[in-house]
C-alpha cells in the first residue's frame, strides 16, 4: 500500500508471482499458495484504493482444466478441475479471475485478465528447481556441449503438448491490452502452436549443438498432457500476434545464457 500511495498509478500490470518449475511446485506448494494469493489481493485492493482506473493481470494458461485434447478456449475455463500438478500455483490464477469480476462490478475497476502460455526468454530463473521447462532444458543441452558430456536427461515422456510464448511477445501483449481490450472475461495469449516436449528438446539440442544422446526420464511427472491455447479472441479484440519464431527466441536466450554460466 505504501507503494501505492507514493506513486498513485493510473495503470497497474500485474506480473507478480512465486513459481517455478514442476520440482519447486513439489516441494513448497503451501508457500505457492499463500505468496501468490496475497499478491493478488494485496495489489488489486491498493490500486483500486489509489484511483488506479486500468489493472491488467498476467496470469498463467496452468489455471485451466487438467484433462485437454486441444486448443483451450475461453469459454472452457471453468469446465473441470486443475491439473493436480498445479493445483497450488493454478488455482490462485483462477481466483483472480473472480476477484477481477469482483473489483469491476463494486468498484469500476477495469480489469483485464491475460492467460498466458509459457513463457521463455532472458531473465528466466535459471536454478534448476525454479527454471521452466525451456530454459532448463537449454540449460542441460548447453552445459553438455560446453562439458563434452554425451548425453542429456529430460525429464519425463517427452510426449507432453506445450506451447511457448517469447517473453518481450507476452511485454508488448500486456500493453497492447492495456490500450485496446475492454472486457473483464479471461483472454487467451500465445502463439497458438504446440510442439511436444520430444520436439522442443531435438530442438534445442540443434541449437546449442549437440549431437549426443537424449533420455527421456519417466520417473519424473509429464503433468498435464495437452496445453496449448487458442488465441483468436485475443487477436480479433486488439490485432496483436506473437512475432517471434521458436528458433529466434532460442538464439536470444542462449546468447543470455552464454553470460551467466
Amino acid at each position: 500500500m505504501e507503494l501505492a500511495e507514493r506513486y498513485r498509478p493510473e495503470i497497474v500490470i500485474d506480473c507478480a508471482a512465486d513459481q517455478g518449475g514442476l520440482a519447486y511446485v513439489r516441494r513448497a506448494p503451501a508457500t505457492i499458495f499463500t505468496d501468490n494469493l496475497l499478491m493478488g489481493l494485496h495489489l488489486m485492493r491498493a490500486a483500486t484504493a489509489v484511483g488506479a482506473h486500468t489493472y491488467v493481470s498476467a496470469l498463467a494458461a496452468c489455471s485451466y482444466p487438467g484433462e485437454t485434447s486441444g486448443p483451450m478456449r475461453e469459454e472452457d475455463y471453468w469446465a473441470g478441475p486443475l491439473h493436480e500438478s498445479v493445483v497450488a500455483y493454478g488455482f490462485t490464477k483462477k481466483a483472480r479471475v473472480v476477484q477481477a469480476q469482483c473489483y469491476a462490478q463494486q468498484h469500476g475497476l477495469r480489469v483485464i485478465s491475460l492467460l498466458l502460455a509459457n513463457l521463455y526468454g532472458p531473465g528466466d530463473h535459471l536454478e534448476a528447481e525454479r527454471s521452466h521447462a525451456l530454459t532448463a532444458l537449454l540449460r542441460r543441452f548447453f552445459e553438455a556441449v560446453r562439458d563434452g558430456q554425451d548425453e542429456v536427461a529430460v525429464w519425463g515422456s517427452g510426449e507432453p503438448i506445450r506451447e511457448w510464448l517469447y517473453v518481450e511477445d507476452a511485454a508488448e501483449a500486456l500493453v497492447v491490452a492495456a490500450e485496446r481490450v475492454d472486457s473483464v472475461e479471461p483472454f487467451n495469449v500465445g502463439t497458438g502452436v504446440g510442439l511436444s516436449i520430444r520436439e522442443l528438446a531435438e530442438t534445442i539440442a540443434r541449437a546449442v549443438g549437440f549431437t549426443g544422446r537424449i533420455r527421456y526420464d519417466r520417473s519424473f511427472p509429464d503433468g498435464a498432457p495437452f496445453k496449448t491455447l487458442c488465441v483468436e479472441r485475443f487477436t480479433t479484440a486488439t490485432g496483436w500476434r506473437a512475432r517471434t519464431p521458436l528458433d529466434e527466441g532460442l538464439a536470444h536466450s542462449l546468447e543470455w545464457l552464454r553470460h551467466r554460466l
